[in-house]
């Protein structure tokens, strides 16, 4: 049906999901791997992270065509220790190599109470937080982490060395009011400075330099230069540990030996991923961790707000509010980019 916007249209999450796989199909996945990776791209949408969502398979499509991504992967497992295994992704769509480390991970953790998985020749696996929720919802605490292509320069350089390596966390609350961050590392995406640029305005010197890694509040000459990272040299440190886990020690590719997805598409990319979980069951019941997450989240709520309109909120509280909301509402999509998914679902 059509939401008010004639240019928008509502589907139910079982029309979504059931589009996007058929659409993952159409590029040559395996059935039970579009169910995968369509349950991440699902998901990003459902938490409102919809620059990640169903859109993704559009551009994961164009790689698939010029052989950039193998949509038959013979994804391989090496358990290294109880809690320690490396998984070979295949040059695999990201969110279905995603799926499967985090499976291994919860699985090392529902048997020894803590599993590590560390993953090499995948791509671009989407946005943290579905992971983190998926994991939160069995009640397995995450942090997980990728590496990306190069964007930001290490404090003081004027070369970019480091993508915007993306990092999270998940707190499971045995309520469902699970704590989220999902974080990458620059302090503003590249599309806020377009933003800038186009509307004549400057931006602040914190998030971009120019060509000579010099701080810059011209727009144009950020998007010649490089991104800042958050926290400057804070930052290039959390940065800096991500490619370590996720590129170094997992076997994949690190620093500029990430290929750019969007110069050299028909390049895999072998980049990194890391994830570890903790079964929190073997910390305490739930009664007891229901009460200490109760009290914890009590504490910050009741912080006296700066601006009434905005009272203090936890990370992934709007993501799950966004959740709860479109699982019974509904997705709303532009119906010129749910075209475009479905002409691959009908093999267009």
């Amino acid at each position: 049906m059509t939401d008010g916007n004639s240019s928008e249209t509502r589907f139910n999450i079982q029309q979504v999901q059931e589009t996007a796989i058929n659409a993952l199909c159409g590029l040559g996945l395996r059935h039970e791997d579009a169910i995968d990776v369509a349950d991440i791209l699902v998901a990003a949408d459902l938490l409102g992270i919809r620059t990640h969502g169903i859109k993704r398979i559009i551009s994961y499509g164009e790689r698939v065509a010029v052989k950039g991504i193998n949509p038959r992967p013979q994804i391989s497992l090496e358990q290294l220790a109880p809690t320690i295994a490396r998984l070979n992704g295949d040059n695999a769509m990201g969110p279905l190599i995603g799926q499967k480390a985090l499976k291994s991970s919860l699985e090392m953790a529902g048997q020894y109470g803590l599993g590590a998985t560390f993953v090499n020749g995948s791509n671009h696996f989407g946005p943290v937080m579905p992971y983190a929720f998926r994991a939160a919802e069995q009640g397995f605490a995450s942090f997980i982490c990728s590496n990306a292509t190069t964007t930001i320069a290490p404090t003081g350089g004027k070369a970019a060395r480091f993508g915007n390596n993306p990092l999270g966390f998940g707190i499971p609350a045995p309520d469902g009011n699970h704590v989220m961050l999902d974080i990458a590392l620059s302090t503003v995406a590249r599309a806020r400075i377009r933003d800038a640029r186009d509307k004549g305005e400057s931006i602040p010197e914190s998030w971009a330099t120019d060509a000579n890694g010099r701080p810059t509040t011209n727009p144009n000459e950020a998007l010649e230069g490089l991104l800042q990272p958050v926290g400057g040299h804070k930052g290039y440190g959390l940065a800096l540990i991500v490619d370590l886990l996720s590129g170094l020690l997992s076997n994949a590719a690190y620093l500029t030996h990430v290929k750019a997805w969007d110069k050299q598409p028909d390049q895999p990319q072998n980049l990194g991923h890391f994830f570890l979980v903790i079964d929190t069951r073997g910390l305490g019941s739930t009664d007891w961790l229901t009460q200490r997450m109760h009290d914890f989240s009590d504490i910050l709520h009741s912080t006296p707000a700066a601006n009434p309109d905005h009272p203090v909120m936890l990370p992934g509280e709007r993501e799950l509010r966004n959740h709860r909301q479109q699982m019974r509402d509904g997705l709303l999509y532009d119906d010129a980019t749910y075209a475009s998914i479905r002409r691959l679902a009908e093999g267009g």
